[in-house]
C-alpha cells in the first residue's frame, strides 16, 4: 500500500487551483496526471535578466529597461507589426508586437508614463529592439520582474509561467520525508536532501543548476535510478524463489552437440555451462545472452532447447518477423531432427490445416520444439509441457508479449524458465537500465571461420566508382546489399529513392537487381529475399525499414549510402550481414558532401573494429545528452530526472546499492527499509512506469 504521507502528491492534477477541464488535458500532456507529475516536471531553461539602457544593452541578452512610452504606432496594413517607440536617457528603446490588441497594449504603455519593460535585445538600424516584451510593470512593481526566471516546456494553451506556478503549487504538497540513502553516500556526494533538492530545482540560480551534473539534478536523479533498481532487484529475487522444472542435459542434448557441424567456442561453452547450471536449480531462470552479429547464440539456444527436450519438456523460440522465424527453422530443424527431437514452425502465414496439424503435435507433446512469431502465444496455441522459452531480439517484443509466451507453461510443473536473445551488444549501463533483473552471459568471440570484413570510408561523390568496382564483383560470382538511407524521414521518399537505387544498378550493371522495403506485402518481399539467399538474385537494394536479416554465406559486399546519417550499432549490424562465408568480404561506407566531427568519428570507429561490444560502448559515448537513444522507441525507461549517459556511473552505484540493501533487509525493516519503501512508492515503478522491461 502506499505511504499515506504521500497522497498529496498521488492526487489529480485536477485539485491543483487553475487546473480545469481546459487545462488538464494540457498539464496530463506536459507532465502527467498526478501532482507528482507536476512536481517532477523541471524546467527546460533560465532567463537571466540584466539592468541596463538603451546605450549599454547588450545583442542577445535579456535587458531590464527604464522607459519613458513616446507613442504607439497601429500598423495600417495587415501583417505588419504593431510598435510602441519608448525612450531613456541614452535613446530609444522600440517594442514590437506581430499580433496583439492595440487597445490593451496602450492600456500597458500609456503615453508619457513611465514604464519597466524587459525582453530580449536587437539591434535595428543601431537602436534597440525588443520583439514582444516579457514584462511590462509600474516603477513601483519592479520587484515583480525576477532577476533569474525558470523557464518550463509549454504547449498551445498553457505557458510556461503557467506551468511554473503549477510546479510550485505542487511543491507545497511535497512533504518532508525520511531519508532513503545511505548516510554515508549521501556525505560523500555533498548532496542535500529531497525536499531541499525540489525546492533547488525548482529555483535554479542559473543555466549550471540545470545541468545533469550538478548537485541537486544528481540527487534527484540517483534517487530515480536507486528507485527503479530496486524495482529491477525485486522482480530477480520473485524470479529466483519462483519453483521451475529442473532441466538437465541428456541423450538429445549429447546427439544435437554430435549434430553441430563445428565446435563449441570457448565464450559459447561458458554460456552453455551458465544456462545449464540456471536451469538444474529448480528456480525460474532469466539470462539474457548477448551476443555479436555470427558469435553463435542460435546455437547455445539450440543446446539449451535440446536440453528441455531431453528432461521431458518443450520449448518455444520466439523470433520478431516470419523472415527470421523462418530462418531459425530451416537452420534449426535439421539438427534437432538429428537428434531426434521433432520440431514445428508457427507463424501468421500458416494454412488451417498446417495450423491445425502443428497445433495438435504441440498440444500432445509429439513436438518437443517450437519456432515462430507472435503466433506461438496465440490462444488456439497449447503445450503438453512447456518448460523453456526463448525469446530472440527481445527488445523487439513487449513484456506482456513475453509474459503471454510463459504462461503457456503447465503451473503444477512450475515457471518456464526464460532465455533472451539480443544481437546487438549494448554497453553495461544499459544493460543495467534495461535487462537489470536477468543474469547476463556473453559471446565475445566468434566461432573461426568468420572472415574479417574489410570497410572503406569513401564520399558519396565516388559512387560511379564503386558500382564499376561492384559490377567486376557480381561477374565474378558475388552477391551484394545495397542499403539506401531514410530521406527526410519521410517513407515514400526513402521508397523513391531505393527505386531509383535499383533502377540506376540494373541499367549500369545490366543484372537482376531485387528491391526490399518495408511497404511491400510480406509474402512479394520474402520472395525476394529468398532469391536472393538463394543466389538468382545477384544485388539486393533495400530500405531501412527492411529486415536484412536473412543469412546470405555467399553475400560478400555491403554497400550503405549517407552512412554518416546512421548509427553506429546500426551500421555494425547492416555490416554483419557479409562476411558471413569464405569469401573475403567488403563494407563500403559513403558518406554526403559534408561530414561533421561526431560522424566522421563514428565511421572511423567502424573502420577501425569489428568488435561489437567495443563500438556499442564508443557509440554510447559519442551520442552525448538529450534523447540520444531514442529511448522511446527502443523500449527504455522515460526517466524524469536521470540520464543513462551523463548519469552513468550512478547507475552503477544505485544497482550496487539496492542489491546490497535487498540482500541485508530483503522485506525492508529496518528504519532505512521504511525509508526506501517511501522511495519506492514515490516513483511507483512497478505500476505505473513505462519500459521497466
Amino acid at each position: 500500500m502506499r505511504p499515506q504521507i504521500l497522497f498529496p502528491l498521488f492526487a489529480e492534477a485536477t485539485s491543483l487551483k487553475g487546473v480545469g477541464a481546459k487545462v488538464a488535458p494540457l498539464i496530463q500532456k506536459l507532465a502527467g496526471p498526478l501532482v507528482r507529475d507536476v512536481l517532477f516536471l523541471s524546467p527546460s531553461g533560465v532567463i537571466t535578466r540584466r539592468r541596463t539602457n538603451a546605450a549599454e544593452a547588450v545583442d542577445g541578452e535579456v535587458g531590464v529597461f527604464d522607459v519613458v512610452v513616446d507613442r504607439l504606432f497601429v500598423p495600417s496594413r495587415p501583417g505588419a507589426p504593431l510598435k510602441v517607440r519608448a525612450s531613456d536617457d541614452t535613446g530609444y528603446v522600440h517594442l514590437v508586437w506581430f499580433g496583439g490588441s492595440p487597445q490593451h497594449i496602450d492600456r500597458q504603455l500609456p503615453r508619457g508614463e513611465r514604464r519597466l519593460v524587459s525582453g530580449k535585445v536587437e539591434r535595428f538600424n543601431g537602436e534597440v529592439q525588443i520583439l514582444h516584451p516579457d514584462w511590462i510593470v509600474p516603477l513601483d512593481k519592479g520587484e515583480e520582474i525576477p532577476t533569474v526566471e525558470p523557464v518550463y516546456p509549454a504547449t498551445a494553451g498553457l505557458t510556461s509561467r503557467v506551468v511554473r506556478k503549477l510546479a510550485l503549487q505542487a511543491l507545497t504538497a511535497a512533504p518532508e520525508l525520511a531519508e532513503w540513502q545511505d548516510p554515508a553516500w549521501l556525505s560523500k556526494q555533498n548532496w542535500p536532501g529531497w525536499r531541499p533538492a525540489l525546492e533547488a530545482l525548482h529555483a535554479p540560480t542559473g543555466e549550471r543548476d540545470l545541468e545533469p551534473d550538478a548537485p541537486i539534478r544528481q540527487r534527484l536523479a540517483y534517487d530515480e535510478l536507486f528507485a527503479h533498481q530496486l524495482a529491477l532487484a525485486r522482480r530477480r529475487r520473485a524470479r529466483q524463489i519462483t519453483p521451475a522444472p529442473v532441466i538437465r542435459p541428456g541423450l538429445a542434448s549429447d546427439a544435437l552437440m554430435a549434430a553441430l557441424p563445428f565446435t563449441l567456442t570457448g565464450a559459447q561453452g561458458q554460456a552453455v555451462a551458465e544456462i545449464r547450471a540456471d536451469l538444474a536449480g529448480g528456480e525460474q531462470m532469466g539470462r539474457l545472452l548477448q551476443g555479436d552479429v555470427g558469435s553463435g547464440k542460435t546455437a547455445v539456444a539450440a543446446l539449451a532447447m535440446a536440453d528441455a527436450a531431453s528432461s521431458g519438456f518443450q520449448a518455444a523460440l520466439m523470433a520478431p518477423t516470419e523472415i527470421l522465424a523462418r530462418q531459425h527453422y530451416q537452420r534449426l530443424s535439421p539438427m534437432l531432427e538429428a537428434a531426434g527431437i521433432a520440431s514445428v514452425l508457427l507463424t501468421g502465414r500458416d494454412t488451417t490445416a498446417e495450423r491445425r496439424e502443428r497445433l495438435d503435435a504441440l498440444a500432445t507433446g509429439r513436438a518437443q520444439v517450437a519456432i515462430g512469431t507472435h503466433a506461438l502465444f496465440q490462444d488456439a496455441v497449447r503445450f503438453d509441457r512447456l518448460g523453456l522459452a526463448v525469446i530472440d531480439e527481445q527488445h523487439r517484443f513487449g513484456v506482456n508479449e513475453r509474459q503471454r509466451l510463459q504462461a503457456k507453461g503447465d503451473p503444477r510443473v512450475g515457471g518456464v524458465h526464460l532465455l533472451t536473445m539480443s544481437a546487438t551488444p549494448i554497453p553495461r549501463t544499459l544493460e543495467l537500465t534495461q535487462y537489470g533483473e536477468l543474469e547476463v552471459s556473453r559471446l565475445m568471440e566468434k566461432p573461426p571461420g568468420r572472415t574479417p570484413v574489410a570497410t572503406a570510408v569513401l564520399p558519396g561523390s565516388r559512387i560511379g566508382e564503386v558500382a564499376k568496382r561492384l559490377k567486376a564483383a557480381i561477374e565474378g560470382g558475388a552477391q551484394a546489399y545495397w542499403i539506401c538511407p531514410l530521406v527526410a524521414e519521410s517513407e515514400a521518399t526513402d521508397l523513391a529513392a531505393a527505386e531509383a537505387r535499383a533502377e540506376d544498378l540494373r541499367r549500369i550493371l545490366q543484372v537482376e537487381v531485387g528491391l526490399a522495403h518495408g511497404q511491400m506485402p510480406g509474402a512479394r518481399r520474402e520472395a525476394v529475399m529468398a532469391d536472393f539467399a538463394d543466389g538468382r538474385i545477384p544485388i539486393l537494394v533495400a530500405t531501412t525499414v527492411v529486415e536484412v536479416g536473412v543469412d546470405v554465406p555467399n553475400a560478400s559486399i555491403m554497400v550503405i549510402e549517407h552512412a554518416d546519417r546512421f548509427g553506429l550499432a546500426q551500421l555494425h549490424q547492416l555490416r554483419g550481414r557479409v562476411g558471413r562465408g569464405a569469401k573475403a568480404s567488403a563494407c563500403i561506407l559513403l558518406y554526403g558532401d559534408t561530414l561533421g566531427e561526431t560522424a566522421k568519428e563514428r565511421l572511423e570507429t567502424l573502420r577501425r573494429t569489428e568488435d561489437g561490444f567495443e563500438i556499442a560502448e564508443e557509440d554510447f559515448r559519442l551520442r552525448g545528452g538529450g534523447d540520444p537513444l531514442g529511448l522511446k522507441q527502443s523500449g527504455f525507461p522515460a526517466y524524469r530526472f536521470a540520464d543513462p549517459i551523463r548519469h552513468r556511473s550512478l547507475m552503477l552505484a544505485a544497482a550496487d546499492d539496492a542489491r546490497l540493501i535487498l540482500g541485508r533487509d530483503p522485506d525492508l525493516l529496518s528504519p532505512r527499509g521504511e525509508a526506501v519503501k517511501t522511495l519506492e512508492a514515490l516513483f511507483d515503478w512497478r505500476n505505473d512506469r513505462p519500459g521497466l522491461d
